[in-house]
């Protein structure tokens, strides 16, 4: 099977192209018309006469061919871009040929629940927004928002049946000694998917880290997925015109395990000032079969500890490690 291969782009501007050239053999015979047609008349002599037959036949010829040419011309004009025109819209066309059912069959589950039949969640986009919920059947749940200033970061969108959560959204700094706590990631589909990591705690000016947000758990009733990853590190602490500690935030907890799926890895303690404190998160739990989360690491700088390991699955698995 031979393939063909076209570029809409390029035949519209070769389309285009041709118009210009038109329009230079019009201006051409125009021109040319009275020098070809208006001939002296031929001497007595035959060698004349037929010098003059010959280029008098020679100029009808000529009219002739331009004339059908500037008829043919057009026409191949209009039909480089209808060809142009068609390619382009068989490319949208193939670029998502199921678009047009999907969305008759989502719009009535949509306006019902809130959520489509099939497709991904929106991304938050405000400060502080949660993701979209996916698909009841299959997608993903969108991603959290950051949080503004003092604010909580968005909540990973959920899955339906089959999918991955959405990510939380990082907290929000600020000058003060409470910043926002990461937002928890989604939970994953009920038959397969994982949830979705927790976001990062904000920066704090003052005197205490954020809180990391927890990883989103997998499908509560699901055969198969992983528990999230926990958010991120806490907020890192810092001085604020010397006042007291900062702490670093703590790390979030890592989502469980599903029926067959790890549990996640707590998140790290956020960074603060020598001897200040911050704990990580703990590792997420395998249910039947999986391995335990790490434990977050503490705070590198302070007293904090390590987060607890999480528990392995009940017929196969390990425990999660400590945290450093």
């Amino acid at each position: 099977m031979s393939l063909l291969v076209a570029a809409p782009e390029c035949l519209a501007a070769a389309a285009a192209d041709l118009q210009y050239i038109g329009s230079g053999l019009r201006s051409a015979n125009i021109a040319a018309a009275f020098p070809t047609s208006g001939l002296l008349a031929a001497g007595a002599d035959e060698v004349s006469t037929a010098i003059a037959s010959l280029f008098s036949g020679q100029a009808l010829t000529y009219r002739a061919v331009s004339a059908q040419a500037a008829i043919f011309h057009p026409q191949f004009v209009q039909a480089l871009t209808a060809g142009a025109g068609a390619y382009a819209a068989a490319e949208a066309a193939s670029a998502s040929p199921l678009q047009g059912l999907v969305d008759a069959i989502n719009a009535p589950v949509l306006a019902a629940t809130g959520r489509p039949l099939i497709g991904n969640g929106a991304d938050a986009t405000t400060p502080g927004g949660n993701g979209g919920d996916g698909g009841i059947l299959y997608g993903n749940g969108g991603n959290g928002a950051a949080g503004g200033l003092d604010q909580a970061g968005g909540n990973g969108g959920s899955a339906g049946l089959i999918g991955n959560g959405g990510a939380g959204g990082t907290g929000g700094g600020s000058s003060g000694a409470f910043p926002g706590p990461g937002g928890h990631g989604g939970t994953g589909g009920l038959l397969f998917g994982n949830g979705g990591a927790g976001g990062a705690g904000g920066v704090v000016g003052g005197l205490g880290g954020g809180v990391g947000g927890n990883g989103g758990n997998g499908g509560t009733t699901g055969l198969f997925g992983a528990g999230g990853a926990g958010g991120g590190a806490g907020g890192n602490g810092s001085a604020a015109a010397g006042i007291g500690f900062a702490n670093g935030g703590t790390g979030g907890a890592g989502g469980n395990g599903a029926l067959f799926g790890s549990g996640g890895r707590g998140g790290d303690a956020g960074a603060g000032l020598p001897g200040s404190f911050g704990v990580g998160g703990a590792g997420g739990n395998a249910q039947l079969i999986g391995n335990g989360g790490g434990g977050g690491n503490g705070n590198p700088a302070g007293s904090g500890h390590g987060g607890p390991g999480g528990k392995g699955g009940l017929l196969f698995g390990t425990a999660g490690t400590v945290g450093g």
